[in-house]
């Protein structure tokens, strides 16, 4: 009798567990993403902890471990070892599939597991998928007819999102093998490292598999121009691959949210290039030694990288002050909505700066490409803004009393974390394990946090049937 007792116990576990699981995939998307990523992390901590996973054969300290989970789940590229020499063949297979696992988005794959629970998607995690993949949902209010359609599309967005990350990756590793070879590489070993680097470009994580890095291509221009289309392809966002996809000539037909991630992304990438060329032009230890093809052509490729690439030639220990804080600048914007990139997107800072033309032309509404933006889109943009803010003051503050290091490396090292770019000052390496943590918290909200902020206001919609008295209060 004990026995039956004992089988039957853990099968009525079972059974709550299952519609508790169930509740949590369809009413609460937000709170499932975050769990789904959270055991993600846990799980690949646990193999990366393993004798296997290291080349000494010896296991990886937690600390250590953790913060590359987190790092390859979020696809930052920050790391407290070498990843060329500290993991084995295994190790780098380990990170291999978590950055593509993590390069899908953590709510595109928080839909996707969903969907294959319920065996369908509700009207809320429709909602909440279509508030990542379509960033004209990202607002609160009436779903309106074209939307209804949009909301239709879902399953085939996010098949969009799984084909088109296969598609150029594989294209990215055909393309990159050649040009690895004739680099000088071993064909044997370009054999991996090509589908490596395609992976690390186009999730926009920055690992890599070699000892010294990008650094040993620094004159190789084809090498770097493929990682930068690679990195340019991942931060745009599956929107706009998608929009690019079925309209690519048809400019009319584009969204704004496409259109303002595309004129943004170009804007960004032409004023950092010119900002580094002219902050750095002297500096002996960067641009200051090169000639002037290979000046402009490496203010490029960091301007790319600093936008959440990752990847870098140039030792960031060796910019400027003025460099790091323009560094820091682009890394906090980061790349486009629903993208393998991270920061606050370019869409984000678009609204926000056509909001504050719009006032100061006194316009009565906020309008870009002959469209209307709401007035909920712009809240939405200035909540990510200030909780992006907000977690990058307190972990500077945090890790700033740790290390008692200087103010510019830490500012620069956490918003890398933040914006999952990840380039370093040096200073992540040197980290003890308390301020590893905080900045692996800094990576986990910086790439979950600001995402699935602006999801769950986008799917919270309150009918207020009376309004309060209106009162200005002094601003300014």
């Amino acid at each position: 009798m004990s026995g039956m007792l004992s089988a039957s116990s853990p099968r009525r576990g079972l059974r709550r567990l299952v519609p508790w699981f169930r509740h949590l995939t369809t009413s609460s998307p937000s709170r499932f993403a975050i769990t789904v990523f959270a055991l993600l992390i846990l799980l690949f901590t646990g193999l990366l902890s393993l004798p296997i996973a290291s080349a000494s054969g010896e296991v990886t300290p937690l600390s250590d471990a953790l913060f590359t989970a987190v790092s390859t789940i979020c696809v930052t590229g920050l790391t407290t070892v070498d990843m060329s020499t500290h993991w084995s063949a295994f190790g780098h297979g380990v990170v291999f599939v978590g950055v593509n696992i993590g390069g899908l988005g953590v709510l595109t794959l928080a839909s996707l597991m969903g969907m294959a629970i319920s065996k369908r998607l509700g009207l809320r995690a429709k909602l909440m998928a279509a508030g990542d993949t379509n960033p004209l949902r990202a607002h609160g209010g009436v779903v309106n007819e074209s939307q209804t359609v949009r909301l239709g599309e879902v399953g085939q967005l996010l098949k969009t999102v799984a084909l088109s990350a296969l598609i150029i990756e594989a294209a990215l590793a055909v393309l990159l093998y050649p040009a690895l070879v004739m680099a000088k590489v071993n064909p044997v070993s370009a054999l991996w490292e090509a589908p490596y680097f395609a992976a690390m470009s186009f999730t926009n994580t920055g690992f890599a598999p070699n000892d010294g890095g990008v650094a040993v291509f620094a004159d190789d221009y084809l090498v770097l121009i493929l990682l930068m289309a690679g990195v340019f392809l991942g931060s745009i966002g599956f929107p706009v691959i998608y929009t690019l996809a079925k309209h690519v000539w048809h400019v009319k037909r584009w969204s704004l949210h496409t259109k303002l991630t595309l004129v943004t992304t170009v804007l960004l990438f032409v004023l950092g290039a010119i900002v580094f060329l002219v902050l750095e032009f002297d500096n002996p230890r960067t641009f200051g030694s090169m000639d002037a093809g290979d000046t402009t052509f490496q203010a490029f490729f960091l301007s790319a990288m600093t936008r959440s690439g990752g990847f870098n030639v140039i030792d960031m220990s060796d910019l400027n002050g003025s460099s790091l804080l323009a560094a820091c600048m682009l890394m906090f914007v980061g790349g486009g909505s629903a993208s393998t990139a991270g920061g606050i997107k370019v869409t984000t800072l678009a609204v926000l700066a056509i909001a504050v033309w719009s006032e100061a032309k006194g316009r009565q509404s906020v309008e870009a490409f002959g469209r209307r933006i709401p007035s909920d889109v712009q809240r939405v943009a200035l909540s990510v803004v200030a909780w992006g803010a907000t977690i990058v003051a307190l972990s500077t503050i945090t890790i700033a009393q740790i290390t008692k290091a200087p103010i510019i490396d830490v500012l620069f090292d956490v918003i890398s974390a933040f914006g999952t770019v990840g380039l370093s000052s040096g200073l992540t390496e040197q980290l003890p394990d308390a301020g590893a943590y905080v900045l692996a918290a800094t990576i986990f909200m910086g790439r979950v946090g600001t995402v699935t902020l602006a999801a769950a206001v986008a799917a919270t919609s309150r009918t207020q049937l009376y309004a309060l008295p209106v009162e200005r209060p002094i601003v300014g």
